[in-house]
């Protein structure tokens, strides 16, 4: 699904404009991003929790020429899904 099909979905289950829907897609999305940047986490029960992980420097190895590198320590979005998504995803 695309964004402009998730537009149109949301408008028609909630009964309101494709442009108020996409509004408050990209706010969703805004939300979510500066929540993970400052360090927080957007949690919706059942649904999706988004949380930021941060990763410990590692030596790591270029598979071309199988040199040792060092991979230095950065930070990554961790995305968890929750019952209802699972039970989605099993066809329950």
């Amino acid at each position: 699904m695309t964004k402009s099909e998730l537009v149109a979905a949301i408008a028609e289950k909630a009964g309101t404009t494709q442009a108020a829907a996409g509004e408050c897609v990209d706010a969703l999305a805004d939300i979510v991003c500066a929540q993970v940047r400052a360090g927080g986490e957007v949690n919706l029960p059942g649904f999706i929790k988004f949380s930021r992980k941060d990763t410990k420097a590692r030596t790591g190895r270029n598979p071309q020429t199988g040199a040792t590198i060092q991979v230095p320590a950065g930070t990554a979005v961790k995305i968890q899904a929750g019952s209802k998504l699972k039970a989605a995803g099993k066809g329950a």
